[in-house]
């Protein structure tokens, strides 16, 4: 199975759900770009123009956005059984 999918994660540091989203990723062996978003603030923009939000974390999945750590709805997009 590849596991190829472009994933970003838009976080701070400071979030528990964002760790556990991360976690979560790397256990699955996937790879994917965190946005500190209390650090980059064009990119803060990015994030709430893609998910009408301004709480962390929001994932952007091969262009799907998740909102939180939505185990289920991650699972789903990635094709995780």
């Amino acid at each position: 199975m590849t596991k190829e999918h472009k994933i970003t994660i838009y976080s701070t540091p400071s979030c528990p759900y964002c760790v556990q989203l991360k976690n979560y990723l790397k256990e699955q062996g996937f790879k994917y770009i965190d946005i500190d978003v209390s650090k980059d603030h064009k990119k803060a923009e990015e994030m709430i123009e893609k998910s009408g939000q301004m709480g962390v974390p929001v994932a952007d999945i091969d262009g799907q956005i998740i909102i939180g750590f939505n185990k289920e709805k991650v699972k789903k997009v990635l094709g995780i059984k």
